[in-house]
This record gives structure tokens, C-alpha cells and sequence, in this order.
């Protein structure tokens, strides 16, 4: 498993609890980077499967 898929999971991870705390606490500052950290990471883990799969298949090439 690529380490932007790990990364990217953390980070969309950490931007839940970070909005979630936004909308705890009526930050919409907070809450609005929490949303960002959460498409970051979508997009971090997006590019690892991407690499995963590139690589997967040049092995089965071998």
C-alpha cells in the first residue's frame, strides 16, 4: 500500500474530527479548514490507489 493512501486516510480523517470540533465549539474558520484537510486527503489517498494500481500492474507484466 502506497504511503499517500495512509497519509491521505489520516488526513481526511483528522478533517472530520476538525470540522466536527468547528461546529462544536461555532468556529467556522475551523470548521471550513476541516473540510479542506477532508478533500486533501481524498485527493493524497486518490493519487496513492493510483500508484498502487500503476505498480500492480507492471509487476503482473513481469
Amino acid at each position: 500500500m502506497d504511503e499517500d493512501r495512509i497519509t491521505g486516510a489520516a488526513k481526511n480523517i483528522g478533517g472530520k474530527i476538525k470540522e466536527g470540533v468547528g461546529k462544536l465549539v461555532g468556529d467556522t474558520k475551523m470548521e471550513t479548514e476541516g473540510k479542506a484537510d477532508q478533500v486533501e486527503g481524498r485527493v493524497q489517498n486518490t493519487v496513492g490507489g493510483a500508484k498502487d494500481s500503476v505498480r500492480d500492474a507492471f509487476d503482473k507484466d513481469r
